[in-house]
């Protein structure tokens, strides 16, 4: 539905649909997302001008909403220390261990404009089939002898759509090296070894992401490369690049 709306939205009219409870959500590649109650689920339409910074380099969105994702979080005053963290290109993570969220988007360019829903979902309080962000704040307490509040899904909705849009205005204004910095102090991979290609592939070191949004390996001998979300998955487990 909310595909067939925005196109009938005055264009300064945003528009996003939140759903308690997903029964069809869907995930990259065309993989089935889970959405049990206690999660944040919501699709998000936003417009960006072709010709700017973030039109030029539109895989970086799922990066600055995986950020903004993380710091309607840890941006809290008392929660900056929850290990929620991203994921490249469009997971959010328990430190590097557990998968709580995940980001979708999917753009239609018209004329000179980007229409691009964001479907996002992060289980917030629901601590089945693997772990919540309330579940964090409860071993923080425990550890730190801290008194943080759980949070609602429909508080860090609010405020990852707050966030999203001051980096995208910082994106905008500065480009990658505008909110780079602030994506490296929550992801998870810094200074990673893998492996390419395969499991006896050549070994390289994780170095970044580049001025698109792909991610940046450097092989021994033969400098730095990028890595293509659409055609690469990042295995944590096997802690491998591999074609899908």
């Amino acid at each position: 539905i909310i595909g067939r709306l925005m196109f009938e939205l005055p264009e300064e009219m945003g528009l996003i649909a939140i759903a308690v409870r997903q029964t069809q959500g869907k995930g990259r590649g065309g993989n089935a997302w889970l959405s049990p109650i206690g999660c944040a689920l919501s699709t998000l339409h936003i417009t960006i001008p072709l010709h700017s910074n973030l039109g030029r380099r539109i895989p970086f969105i799922q990066h600055l909403v995986s950020l903004a994702v993380v710091e309607s979080v840890r941006s809290i005053p008392g929660y900056e220390d929850i290990d929620l963290r991203v994921k490249w290109p469009n997971d959010i993570y328990y430190s590097d261990l557990m998968k709580l969220g995940g980001v979708l988007v999917n753009s239609t360019l018209i004329e000179t404009t980007f229409h691009i829903l964001i479907g996002f979902g992060f289980n917030v309080s629901n601590s089945n089939p693997t772990i919540c962000i309330n579940d964090l704040i409860t071993k923080f307490n425990k550890q730190e002898g801290t008194i943080l509040k759980p949070l609602t899904a429909d508080c860090l909705i609010a405020r990852t759509v707050t966030v999203l849009e001051r980096l995208i205005d910082i994106f905008q204004e500065k480009g990658p090296n505008g909110v780079l910095p602030c994506y490296y102090k929550y992801w998870v991979h810094s200074g990673k070894q893998v492996r390419l290609y395969s499991e006896e592939g050549p070994i390289a070191w994780i170095v970044g992401i580049d001025d698109y949004g792909f991610l940046q390996v450097h092989e021994e001998g033969k400098g730095v490369e990028s890595v293509h979300p659409d055609g690469n998955s990042f295995d944590m487990l096997r802690n491998l690049i591999v074609p899908k």
